[in-house]
């Protein structure tokens, strides 16, 4: 069972800045449950006045003194509930902000086991479903515990026998609800696990739609997909089942409390130890007390969602990032030497798993190009990843500037070292947007000046509104080497030390290829540079060789001396065919 403690430790600080809202909140609430017990207390009067004979004069103030309290009961009960609802929901909104922080902080090992489906439920899901029972909590567990409190408490004063026997059978559903609730809150957790999973594998076919339908696998997509589905059917039958015994509690409270307010209110009247307005006024309590009782299980069901719920953002919240941070060193400005000192590297982090890089050492000096050759799978892209720090080294250190990459502030490493890859990230707004990832602080003048530095003043020429041109999320309208040069403009803009390019794609027309060369010619430019080559137009460009093969470097130099050296592994790929060899 998740405790009710466990929420109010998860929102403590996020209440805190609207405290003065909670403190008003809470005057509105103490007054409109005084006036909905005063209210009864009225017709109470108006009917043994009336019964016992008083003038019409004495009757209209009581009559007209309860429709003002009615509608003031109404006003305050309509402004509360807005309070309500944006406390809540400012401070969940709060808690998602912090979460997608949290998140886009995490280790790339996370993101690789997580579906960004999965991530969305939990969120906005499971945040959402927080939400709602935050804001009518305080409104509807708080407000109307304590509106039943008052209506015992009245009964207790007007005939101590009904107050007894209510608050008996009051104490005895609420002591079984809460026992429901700590059975159910695990059935709501898996609902919550499921719903995620299915988010998740929707997301992946979504975006997988394409290769799906291209290779005939839509019937075994779907299969899956209803597998997951016949999973979440008797999770959400069994968390309908906790709710349907919830519910009988209730039923079976009120009708109960009916029972023994007839049963005692005619026998009491009967006797002459209540009048007529007594009588009305017990029925009229115990009708009210089912209405707190009522909106109280609604919220324990609520609580149930939100208990599984709790678990899972406090489990995220908790999640840590692999990548520590030991130091905080700003690196410098200017190129960068980069060192690999005997890295070892396997993607799972467990001694089973395959090692990918074994005991790597190699040097980069300031300045210089390097280019990492390797077949598919040698190591290259984790060279690339480990030197952006998106993945920790199991074994050895990656150096930089001269200190290892965990000495070093993260956000002034990733702004000091810029990777691009064939694979470009766009998101549906402006070019402008796009290349300054929403920065308004960068002008369009400073744009300008880097595109017109890159020589790609025809490629923005190309767009149909230059600056202004939207584009749409995955390819973004644009074709790959266009991508391929709003990323070099990105990285050109963030003016790196340390350069990582995965080469671009060879499948592209020969103006935007020549618009491309252009721009990796000047992006290198008094920069640190790695250069992850396929292609014998990419190599001419580095100053030293790095060859990689099943994750150890087998041969590493200075282009020029490997180039002449025939029996070096560069000359004899060089020979045979660098596109053919590498394959």
């Amino acid at each position: 069972m998740i405790p009710v403690r466990a929420y109010f430790r998860l929102f403590t600080g996020y209440l805190r800045p609207h405290r003065p809202k909670a403190v008003l909140l809470s005057g509105i609430l103490l007054i409109t449950i005084v006036l909905q017990l005063v209210n009864p207390q009225l017709i109470k009067l108006f009917i043994d006045d009336a019964v016992a004979g008083e003038p019409a004069s004495a009757l209209v103030p009581i009559a007209i003194a309860f429709m003002v309290v009615a509608v003031i009961h109404q006003l305050l009960a309509v402004w509360s509930t807005f309070l309500a609802e944006q406390i809540g929901w400012s401070a969940t909104n709060q808690l998602r902000a912090d979460l997608t922080d949290h998140v886009l902080h995490l280790d790339m090992g996370f993101h690789k086991s997580t579906s960004p489906g999965a991530l969305i439920e939990r969120i906005d899901g499971d945040v959402t479903a927080l939400s709602n029972f935050f804001s009518s909590m305080i409104i509807k567990v708080l407000g109307n515990s304590a509106l039943l409190i008052g209506i015992l408490i009245l009964l207790w004063m007007e005939t101590w026998t009904v107050g007894l026997a209510i608050t008996v059978l009051t104490a005895g559903t609420f002591l079984g609800l809460f026992r429901l609730h700590g059975v159910t809150v695990p059935w709501q957790k898996d609902i919550r696990a499921t719903a995620a999973e299915l988010n998740g594998f929707i997301g992946e076919q979504i975006d997988g739609t394409e290769d799906i339908e291209a290779n005939g696998a839509t019937g075994f997509m779907l299969s899956r997909f209803d597998a997951i589905e016949r999973k979440w059917l008797p999770q959400v039958v069994r968390g309908w089942t906790g709710w349907a015994m919830m519910w009988s509690a209730s039923m079976g409270l009120y009708f109960a409390s009916l029972a023994i307010a007839f049963t005692f209110g005619s026998w009491l009247f009967g006797a002459g130890a209540l009048t007529l307005g007594s009588v009305y006024l017990v029925f009229q309590y115990v009708e009210m007390a089912h209405r707190p009782i009522e909106q109280i299980r609604e919220e324990l069901i609520d609580l149930q969602k939100a208990g599984a719920s709790i678990e899972r953002v406090e489990g995220l919240l908790a999640r840590q990032s692999a990548l520590v941070q030991r130091d905080t060193i700003v690196l410098p400005d200017g190129p960068l030497p980069i060192r690999f000192d005997g890295v070892t590297f396997r993607y799972d982090d467990e001694a089973g798993d395959e090692i990918v890089l074994e005991d790597v050492s190699f040097d980069i000096a300031p300045g210089r190009v390097v280019g990492l050759l390797g077949r598919t799978g040698s190591g290259k892209s984790t060279v690339a990843r480990l030197v952006t720090r998106m993945y920790e080294p199991q074994g050895g250190a990656v150096r930089i500037g001269g200190s290892a990459s965990w000495d070093i502030d993260i956000v002034n490493l990733r702004h000091r070292v810029a990777m691009v890859t064939q694979d470009v990230q766009l998101f549906r707004a402006t070019v402008r947007d796009n290349l300054t990832f929403f920065n308004d602080s960068i002008t369009d003048a400073e744009l300008h000046d880097v595109i017109h530095r890159l020589e790609l003043d025809e490629w923005l020429a190309s767009l149909p509104a230059g600056l202004d041109s939207m584009l749409e999320s995955g390819s973004g309208g644009l074709s790959a080497g266009q991508a391929q040069l709003l990323a070099f403009t990105r990285v050109f803009l963030r003016n790196p030390g340390v350069v990582v390019l995965d080469e671009a794609s060879s499948r592209l027309d020969p103006a935007t290829e020549a618009l491309l060369e252009r721009a990796v010619d000047h992006l290198l430019e008094n920069r640190t540079a790695i250069l992850i080559a396929h292609r014998l137009a990419t190599v001419s460009r580095a100053d030293d060789i790095v060859i990689l093969e099943d994750g150890r470097v087998i041969e590493c130099g200075e282009r020029v001396s490997l180039e002449r050296d025939p029996e070096s592994k560069f000359s004899r790929l060089l020979a045979t065919g660098m596109e053919e060899a590498l394959v």
